[in-house]
């Protein structure tokens, strides 16, 4: 790109991200989630994005060193010692005193499964067994969790590595206190050849099952968000492979 020029990264409804040179500008029509990002970023224990300025209703970061772990949908090209070094990063956030504000409880995130797989059923996006299966499996993931400051949306391309260590993790806007499985299975969604190195890497305990079951629900609960934000098909979202794969 133009060191001149102007790049839209992304522009939806809510939000709209441009890049200007090495700065990301963030507007956002919801003024409390640049506000959690930015208290998130100051709090966490990981390297984040530094923040140039904050005018509401806009964000401006310094772009980061290295590049995306992966992204989904596609084979990453990061090494396993990469993976781990995300998996070690997490931990170390995993392990912070938690964040002021709270999280989805598990009465609204069962709720809004229910939502959602009712939308997919009545739009027919897929059939009716595999909504069936990946829900039950889904629900295996609300049962009470220790909570931990968790990022909230650990996308695999949220995460920046070089020289196989984390040189930054972006999009904090969903930072809160919730269950460590979920940023775990955010982090390897589409990506489950390399949960084995990030789990090495995290260094504790991890619930494979759990991951999983995360994985079918963040898949259910976000094909109809991408599917009105003017994403596609869902037919070609990578969340709906993951859920025609779930067995």
């Amino acid at each position: 790109m133009d060191g001149n020029g102007v790049e839209v990264v992304i522009a939806h409804s809510e939000r709209a991200t441009l890049r200007v040179g090495d700065v990301f500008v963030k507007v956002d029509a919801d003024q409390a989630r640049l506000d959690v990002e930015v208290q998130a970023m100051a709090a966490a224990p990981v390297p984040t994005p530094q923040v140039r300025w904050h005018e509401p209703p806009a964000l401006a970061l310094a772009a980061l060193p290295g590049v995306a772990l992966g992204r989904l949908g596609e084979p990453s090209t990061a090494s396993p010692a990469a993976w781990a070094a995300a998996g070690a990063a997490v931990r170390t956030l995993h392990d912070a005193p938690l964040p002021p504000w709270p999280g989805r409880s598990r009465d609204e995130l069962a709720s809004g499964l229910a939502e959602e797989c009712e939308w997919l059923l009545a739009h027919d996006v897929l059939p009716a067994d595999v909504v069936t299966r990946n829900r039950r499996l889904a629900e295996t993931a609300l049962r009470p969790w220790t909570p931990v400051f968790i990022h909230g949306d650990l996308q695999v391309d949220h995460v920046f590595v070089a020289d196989d260590q984390v040189t930054g993790i972006l999009d904090w806007s969903e930072a809160s206190r919730g269950d460590a499985h979920f940023d775990l299975a955010t982090l390897t969604l589409g990506h489950p050849e390399h949960l084995g190195d990030v789990i090495a890497g995290y260094g504790a305990d991890v619930d494979r099952d759990l991951v999983r079951a995360w994985w079918s629900l963040r898949c259910l609960t976000n094909v109809r968000w991408l599917a009105e934000h003017g994403y596609g098909s869902p037919d070609d979202f990578p969340e709906v492979a993951v859920l025609r794969a779930q067995p």
